[in-house]
């Protein structure tokens, strides 16, 4: 008997239903069956089914002999289904990676729930993936498993059968079945979640919920919406008959005055004459089953009036009147926006004509993100220094608790931030400032840049459009023009910078300024940000922080976390970083993985690891100089794709900074068998070093600092590498007593 049994009803999806099937078989969870079901498919579904059959022996091969329509499709294929949990897949959707593995194992711990609910996202033609706006309900903090009066929110996830897994014998006793017509997913998915005893939930992406262009059912324009009314009748008829289950009408009848409203105000549903007939239909609706005593929130009064009165004519005039006021507003506010916008300018061009000053520096980094990386580092040895100038950080409001005291805060677009960059001396950045920048006799532009370069950048983008996308080149010349000094921290990239980005400015090899803190750190410091971060003691901390893949229109995670820890055991945690453009966590709250997405400083994290697992971000050139090993994580297939859309500066596999795993498995060896940092990980992290790291030596913000605002000749003079003493790591432990990994499985277990 199989764990789970996935049913697939297929109906005119030739187009999708390869995607649909190989998401379910390719799960690293395999105790499954899979059955899908031909609803008289006119297309090639049947034989696409049959082909999928005769390759895998989980595939179950359904063939009606008539189109029955989805709901009883989906009772056609409960009838073979003989695994624990039923689970439901649109055929036009997908499963995420991992997903089955996610909900066996909350099936697990949360006891054997009749229904465990988990996330889906939905995802866009363009490649957009927006995920449950009500996913804060499905939060697994409190007691699991839990009944429904325990967490009635519930009712305000979609309601659909498709999130959510049904343990069979439950579904059985129950008796709960899809009726046919449209909405059919409203009789069961209220049945199932009144007539639970247990019911847990899973934060997690578990399905992809495509939105197709055209197609979608629901978007159809048809009678066939009038269907709604029977099925609210058969979910009242099901608590006619379960009077234990009373305490749901008030719910339920707000819930179905509210989809009564959906219907009815979304013009591609119904037919043009018949929403009159509509109105008085779901007015009937709201005399048959209105409970007395049931409160309606403020809210939703008026579309319940409506309702309840069946004014057409009214509600289509308060439409009209709404759909004006609303573009009134609309058109009232570009106007302030417009005109706010040309009054800051106007400003501008007044502050331009002030003088500089020369005790005034402004600092950015990352488009606005917050305080760190170079311009950071370097803020900080402003005030050091050259306590005379006065710093500014520009930050967006959002990042302003990131902007450390010291600096004055500065919020892009607002007439103080036009004022400082007009007549402030110093600007300071890792990415060009404002557009409309313009840059003054006298002002000097550091430009920090954020890393040693490994990827195509600059004007190399132009031989890789799917990365470049639409960067304007010519934009970003005229930015390079406004650049007085670049940093550099290693001969690879000042030969790099000053091809990529052809200037007249001035490339000051100075290192970089953000890994000042990995030579001037101590063992108490790294201690203190190992606490602050959760770390246990005598445990090794992995820092995973993967690139992004800016020629991929959504991002795909290269390892299953859970996984990876759950083979290395108990003396590891991962510290997993999402890339800053990435706003998802590489992972759902996980036993021994910490999610550091939103750390504010990526050094601070470095200082906290042990060893770093990477791809091809540019993390690896600075974590090189703390001396600490590092694994790469490159799969053959992953490399040849990066290269080919992003290009590279130099092979990665022939000259790496430590141990290479070419799969998540041989990942895993590599920390089982302690390689990761043996003899031969430590010299090439050495040749690396040497190549990459030769003025980063703790003294590069001062350099700048000096030359630059000071004006002095001489600068402090490079530490060499065999004489820096880097801040020390915590958690190793002795050689050879790594430990092996957790469970009977050997390290290249299936998945």
């Amino acid at each position: 008997m199989p764990r789970f049994s996935v049913i697939v009803p297929a109906y005119k999806v030739q187009a999708y239903l390869h995607e649909c099937l190989e998401s379910v078989l390719s799960q690293s969870w395999t105790d499954l069956e899979l059955i899908a079901v031909d609803d008289r498919s006119p297309d090639s579904c049947g034989e696409i089914i049959d082909e999928f059959a005769a390759l895998d022996p989980r595939v179950r091969a359904v063939h009606l002999p008539e189109n029955v329509g989805l709901g009883r499709a989906r009772n056609a294929g409960m009838r073979v289904a003989s695994g624990d949990y039923l689970l439901f897949l649109d055929s036009d959707d997908t499963l995420t990676p991992h997903a089955l593995r996610a909900i066996a194992e909350r099936l697990k711990e949360t006891g054997e729930p009749d229904v465990l609910v988990y996330d889906y996202a939905r995802t866009y033609w363009d490649g957009r993936a927006e995920r449950n706006q009500r996913a804060a309900l499905l939060s697994e903090q409190g007691s699991a498993p839990f009944r429904l009066e325990d967490r009635p929110g519930l009712f305000r996830v979609l309601m659909v059968a498709w999130n959510k897994a049904c343990r069979r014998e439950f579904v059985q006793r129950v008796g709960l079945t899809f009726p046919p017509g449209y909405y059919e997913d409203t009789p069961w998915t209220y049945p199932a979640l009144m007539a639970a005893d247990s019911i847990a939930t899973l934060d997690r992406v578990c399905v992809h919920y495509r939105q197709r262009r055209q197609g979608n059912i629901l978007s159809t324009t048809s009678r066939r919406h009038f269907d709604v009314f029977e099925q609210y009748d058969r979910v009242f008829a099901f608590l006619e008959e379960r009077p234990e289950l009373a305490r749901w009408r008030p719910v339920l009848f707000r819930r179905m005055v509210d989809h009564f409203t959906t219907v009815f105000t979304r013009r591609d549903r119904l037919p043009r004459g018949s929403r009159a007939e509509f109105l008085r239909r779901a007015r009937a609706h709201y005399r048959r089953h209105r409970t007395p005593g049931s409160t309606v929130p403020l809210r939703s009064r008026l579309r319940h009036a409506l309702v309840h009165l069946g004014l057409h004519r009214t509600y289509r005039a308060l439409q009209a009147g709404m759909t004006l006021r609303r573009r009134a507003l609309k058109l009232g506010v570009k106007l302030a926006r417009a005109l706010r916008a040309a009054l800051l300018q106007a400003h501008y061009r007044v502050q331009l004509r002030l003088p500089l000053r020369a005790d005034r520096a402004v600092f950015g980094a990352y488009w606005g993100r917050g305080h760190g990386c170079n311009p950071g580092a370097l803020e900080a040895a402003f005030r050091t220094f050259a306590p005379q100038v006065r710093t500014a950080w520009i930050a967006r409001p959002e990042h302003r608790q990131a902007v450390p005291p010291g600096p004055r805060h500065l919020v892009p677009g607002t007439a103080a931030y036009w004022t400082a960059l007009a007549r402030s001396k110093y600007l300071v950045n890792n990415v060009n400032f404002d557009r409309r920048l313009v840059k003054r006799r006298g002002q000097v532009f550091v430009q920090t840049q954020h890393g040693t370069p490994l990827k195509h950048m600059g004007l190399d983008l132009l031989e890789h459009p799917a990365a470049a996308r639409d960067m304007d080149f010519e934009e970003l010349l005229r930015g390079v023009d406004k650049w007085d000094y670049l940093l550099s921290a290693n001969r690879h990239t000042t030969l790099t910078w000053e091809r990529v980005y052809p200037g007249s400015y001035r490339t000051l090899e100075y290192g970089y300024p953000r890994n000042d803190v990995f030579q001037r750190a101590t063992s108490a410091d790294v201690a203190r940000l190992r606490e602050s971060l959760g770390i246990p003691r005598d445990t090794v901390a992995v820092l995973y922080a993967p690139t992004h893949r800016d020629y991929r229109r959504t991002q795909r995670a290269a390892l299953d976390l859970e996984r990876v820890v759950r083979r290395l055991g108990p003396r590891f945690v991962i510290l997993a970083r999402a890339h800053y453009w990435q706003d998802t966590a590489l992972t759902r709250r996980t036993p021994g993985v910490i999610d550091v997405g939103d750390h504010p400083g990526v050094e601070s994290l470095c200082l906290a690891s042990d060893v770093l697992v990477t791809d091809y971000s540019s993390i690896m050139f600075d974590y090189a100089n703390l001396d600490r090993p590092i694994v790469v994580h490159v799969p053959d297939d992953d490399w040849a794709a990066y290269r080919a859309a992003r290009g590279t500066y130099f092979d990665l596999r022939a000259f790496p900074p430590g141990a290479i795993a070419r799969s998540e498995d041989e990942l895993i060896d590599i920390f089982v068998t302690g390689h990761w940092r043996g003899s031969r990980s430590a010299q090439l992290r050495a040749a690396f070093r040497e190549r990459f790291c030769p003025y980063d030596d703790g003294h590069a913000a001062e350099r700048v600092v000096r030359h630059v605002v000071l004006g002095e000749p001489d600068v402090p003079a490079v530490v060499p590498l065999a004489e820096r003493r880097p801040a020390p790591p915590a958690g190793q432990p002795p050689l050879g007593a790594v430990p092996q990994p957790s469970g009977a499985l050997p390290v290249t277990d299936s998945r």
